[in-house]
C-alpha cells in the first residue's frame, strides 16, 4: 500500500492543527485526529495550546502504523486486497478506533468475499456514514468502483 498517499488523504480528512482542540464528541484532541489520553504528556493541556509540528508528525505516523495494523488484524488477509479497499478501511479505522470499526461485519465480511459492491452499500447503512456523510460517500465510491470490471 502506497502509506504516502494513506497519510495524505487522512491530513485532508482529519486537518492538522498545531494546538489542543475539542473533537466533534467534545474529547480534547491535537494534531491529525489524536485523541489525547491520561498516559500522554498533553493531558494537561489546554484547549488552544500550541503542539509542535514534531510531536504532531511523531503521533500521526504512529498513529497510521497502528491502524494499518488493526486493519491487518480484522480482516482475513488484509495485504491482498486492492489498494484502494486497504486505504479505504484504514481510513476508517483510523477515524473510529478498531472497536468501533470491527463493528462494520457485514461490510468486512462483504470485503473478504471480494462483494465490492454490497460492501460500498453497507458501509452507507452505517450511523458512521450519517455523522460524517461526505467521508462515508467518498470511502462508499472508492469501494464500488471496485465491482466495476476493467
Amino acid at each position: 500500500m502506497d502509506i504516502e498517499r494513506l497519510r495524505e488523504e487522512l491530513a485532508i480528512d482529519e486537518g492538522i492543527k498545531h494546538e489542543v482542540y475539542l473533537c466533534s464528541l467534545g474529547h480534547k484532541t491535537m494534531g491529525i485526529g489524536r485523541l489525547i489520553t491520561k498516559d500522554m504528556d498533553e493531558w494537561d493541556l489546554e484547549v488552544g495550546d500550541p503542539v509542535t509540528p514534531e510531536r504532531v508528525a511523531e503521533c500521526f505516523a504512529e498513529d497510521v502504523k497502528n491502524c494499518i495494523s488493526d486493519c491487518r488484524n480484522i480482516f482475513k488477509d488484509f495485504d491482498a486486497m486492492p489498494e484502494i479497499a486497504q486505504r479505504c478501511f484504514a481510513n476508517m479505522c483510523f477515524q473510529l478506533g478498531a472497536p468501533t470499526f470491527k463493528k462494520f461485519r457485514k461490510a468486512i465480511r462483504f470485503a473478504e468475499e471480494g462483494d465490492w459492491q454490497s460492501c460500498g452499500e453497507e458501509v452507507l447503512r452505517s450511523r458512521w456514514a450519517k455523522q460524517t456523510p461526505n467521508r462515508a460517500k467518498r470511502i462508499s465510491d472508492k469501494l464500488v468502483i471496485l465491482s466495476v470490471p476493467s
